[in-house]
């Protein structure tokens, strides 16, 4: 009898400790203030090691805690501006992302749209990104909406300035459109150009996407922002 007892209790904490990570996840997932960070391939993480943990969303998720619930909703190579050559508008991270039904959406777009053949100008771009925050905004759960500025570009001082085609002195253009844009919304915005503009070790991988170290320091920048706002 009494073996039988152990036994049976000894099995209840066997499938309590299978059971209890997927009851929490599905708690979390019911419970937590969701968060969607929508982008291009800096917050994807593409090249950083171990992206799912070292991310910034990734990142993010351990400095907010387990009342939030961070999604990456990051397309690689895509841009803000509908008329490009890989527009975030078409990509299914659009619809994942809005079909999440966040509570907070940090955008950080831009960095492709300063490619030559994307970047068609500052009311094109502006234009765009009204509808995209007008787009989430509308949101059945009515997200708050935090602007990012894109990350410094540095591949002129890693000179392969011809493979990525950024611009770096559009991303200087687009950062301060997106800033007059929050100022003139009522918006809050991350800074993430300035944030990044003297940390060139940030991003030795290839001049334009961060390390594990370049993402830590934005997720801590969206972090302190966020404390600030709340």
């Amino acid at each position: 009898m009494k073996r039988n007892v152990k036994r049976s209790f000894l099995l209840f904490i066997i499938l309590l400790i299978i059971v209890s990570p997927i009851l929490l996840l599905n708690l979390q997932k019911t419970y937590a203030v969701r968060v969607a960070c929508v982008g291009d391939s800096i917050t994807y993480g593409a090249k950083i090691e171990d992206k799912f943990l070292n991310s910034y969303p990734a990142q993010l998720q351990q400095l907010l805690g387990g009342r939030y619930l961070v999604e990456n909703f990051g397309a690689s190579g895509h841009t803000l501006q509908k008329d490009a050559n890989f527009s975030y508008w078409n990509h299914p991270n659009f619809k994942k992302s809005s079909d999440f039904q966040p509570d907070i959406v940090f955008l950080m777009l831009g960095t492709n749209d300063t490619k030559p053949y994307n970047w068609t100008g500052t009311e094109n771009f502006l234009s765009d990104l009204e509808a995209l925050v007008s787009h989430y905004q509308n949101l059945d759960s009515n997200p708050e909406i935090y602007l990012m500025t894109p990350a410094t570009v540095f591949t002129g001082y890693f000179k392969l300035k011809d493979h990525y085609k950024m611009q770096a002195d559009v991303a200087d253009i687009i950062s301060n459109a997106i800033l007059s844009f929050g100022k003139e919304h009522n918006l809050p915005v991350i800074d993430i150009h300035e944030a990044t503009r003297n940390h060139p070790e940030y991003f030795l991988l290839d001049g334009v996407h961060p390390d594990s170290a370049g993402a830590s320091a934005i997720a801590r920048e969206v972090y302190q922002t966020f404390c600030r706002q709340h």
